[in-house]
């Protein structure tokens, strides 16, 4: 009897294990997503109270790992903590609006899209926060070959003809 109430009483434990995640706060949440419109943003919303943001932290953090480069990033922002970021970007924090956790895709600074969906009644529309649902819903893996492709294209810079440097009398290849 003791282990069950213990187990139902009980919140699991904070993820602890390895992630590719910023985490922001009231104030570098905006600072971040302005800083280079180039990058994605797959932020998500939680609160720590909130069973299902700590059943659904190991999954976002695993497809941190898989799919963080440098154009697609991953972000977290503790709501129950900043009740301003909810009340700016329209999470409800409220345990009755199932709207926690909510995964925004900010493109350009600026939010794209959002899971779960809010309907014009202003609830949120039932999703399940699975690895491959994000997957899925987000267009994950174009989104991460479309990010590669461009911060390679970036970190190339103007093209030069291979050799260029050599026939420069640089041999080594540094300037």
């Amino acid at each position: 009897t003791v282990v069950a109430v213990f187990l139902m009483t009980c919140k699991p434990p904070l993820y602890m294990g390895p992630e590719y995640i910023k985490y922001f706060n009231d104030k570098t949440i905006d600072e971040e997503l302005d800083r280079d419109k180039r990058v994605t943003w797959i932020v998500a919303f939680f609160a720590n109270w909130s069973s299902e943001c700590q059943s659904f932290a190991p999954i976002f953090a695993d497809l941190s790992l898989k799919y963080n480069c440098p154009g697609l990033h991953f972000g977290k922002v503790d709501v129950g903590r900043y009740t301003d970021v909810s009340t700016r970007y329209k999470v409800s924090t409220s345990p009755l609006s199932k709207q926690l956790p909510t995964l925004i895709l900010f493109q350009g600074g600026t939010e794209t899209m959002r899971r779960p969906q809010i309907d014009k009644k202003g609830r949120a529309v039932s999703w399940t926060f699975s690895e491959e649902n994000v997957i899925r819903e987000f267009n994950l893996n174009e989104l991460y070959q479309k990010a590669k492709k461009q911060s390679k294209a970036r970190e190339e810079g103007p093209e030069e003809p291979p050799g260029a440097q050599v026939a420069a009398g640089h041999p080594s290849g540094e300037s």
